[in-house]
């Protein structure tokens, strides 16, 4: 079967049949009222940091992405290896922090590796799991073991949005998507504003996992991750979202806001809580 794989200036790019149509829309319609609707309720930047009234006031997760690019050869002892550490953390009570997801990137930059961590309990509980991972000799052994498998690594500390549902487990099979934008500085609290109105038109297939951004490591960086049955059915689910009034405004707005965007294909690992 063909694949068709698109660049960054591409996926851009095809809003721009659709923006086009929207900006017509808009600036015939005449509607002052709605254009007052789309700004109304926003959040006041100036009052706080944007983390502060951006996330959950109810809880106090932190989040860990990691990225881990894996030599070719080493792939399959490379899940392996981690679904071992990741269960002993799991059964270990002591440890305050849990997996949310482990994949293999499908369609992105490839031999990638993708976990997201949890730490319930804020920057306090990824310090004391820092503490008491660097007092364990099991897990020093790990990360020796897993350095010979690795080309290279990175990750990002994040918040969840407010108005994202919180990632719980849920069984498969399916495929997940992340997308990444990297905004421009100062449009954090601008980009949620329109996203809380949004959000509301990609849940009718269950499809919304989580939406997060950095606090550490790139900044201005957002990640929303989606759940898909397959390639069909996120096709089916994306286009379907342009036929609900408010989702093209969405778009509209928030395209501007972003210098680049990403997005990666993935498939879950046996040992993922999101299967």
């Amino acid at each position: 079967m063909a694949t068709t794989v698109w660049s960054k200036g591409q996926m851009l790019f095809g809003y721009s049949s659709r923006l086009h149509r929207a900006t017509r829309r808009f600036s015939e319609s005449g509607d002052k009222g709605w254009f007052r609707s789309v700004f109304a309720h926003k959040l006041d930047a100036r009052k706080d940091a944007h983390s502060n009234l951006l996330s959950k006031k109810e809880t106090s997760n932190l989040y860990k992405i990691q990225f881990h690019n894996v030599k070719p050869e080493c792939m399959e002892e490379y899940n392996s290896l981690e679904a071992e550490v990741q269960t002993r953390l799991h059964q270990n009570q002591d440890y305050p922090c849990e997996v949310v997801g482990s994949w293999n990137t499908w369609y992105g930059e490839q031999d990638q590796a993708v976990h997201l961590w949890r730490y319930r309990g804020g920057y306090p509980a990824l310090t004391e799991c820092l503490k008491k991972l660097n007092n364990d000799k099991a897990y020093f052994e790990f990360r020796k073991e897993r350095a010979k498998m690795l080309i290279s690594r990175r990750n990002q500390l994040l918040l969840e949005f407010s108005f994202w549902n919180e990632p719980v487990p849920r069984p498969g099979p399916n495929i997940y998507e992340m997308r990444t934008y990297f905004l421009k500085p100062g449009t954090m609290i601008e980009w949620g504003n329109h996203w809380a109105r949004a959000i509301m038109h990609r849940q009718e297939n269950n499809e919304a996992i989580g939406g997060f951004f950095s606090q550490i490591g790139d900044l201005y960086v957002v990640h929303h991750l989606w759940a898909y049955e397959s390639l069909q059915s996120r096709e089916d689910t994306r286009n379907s979202a342009w036929l609900k009034d408010g989702w093209d405004a969405n778009v509209y707005y928030t395209v501007p806001l972003i210098r680049s965007m990403e997005s990666r294909i993935m498939i879950p690992t046996k040992s993922s809580p999101l299967q």
